[in-house]
């Protein structure tokens, strides 16, 4: 990919080869794929969503919540969709409210976050 930007649901690319716009017509809707080494490195507290996913969510108390299973992305905020079996969580993830701290390589998020809700 050359180039490349959000619009609404979609992205708009520029793609090596694609000159023409009859060329890049035959390629709407298809999926684009790149390697994460590709991806800017994120900044303090930033994280891609897919390094998310998977992690163990715990209570500050060390009450186990379950694991991330996916984000949802709601416009005022993103959520932390937490699985622990047939339990389903959803957790606002905002950073040192609801999220208080993240542990990639202890692949650890936690949480404050009544574990009854």
């Amino acid at each position: 990919m050359l180039n490349g930007q959000r619009h609404g649901n979609t992205v708009i690319a520029e793609l090596e080869g694609v000159t023409d716009r009859d060329a890049a017509a035959a390629l709407m809707g298809w999926e684009i794929f790149i390697s994460k080494q590709q991806l800017p490195k994120t900044g303090a507290d930033e994280y891609y969503w897919n390094d998310l996913i998977g992690l163990n969510v715990e209570t500050a108390s060390g009450v186990k919540l379950g694991a991330v299973d996916h984000l949802l992305e709601t416009g005022a905020n993103d959520v932390l969709v937490v699985m622990d079996g047939e339990t389903e969580r959803l957790i606002p993830f905002l950073q040192q409210q609801t999220v208080l701290s993240i542990d990639l390589a202890a692949r650890l998020i936690i949480v404050d976050w009544d574990p009854d809700f």
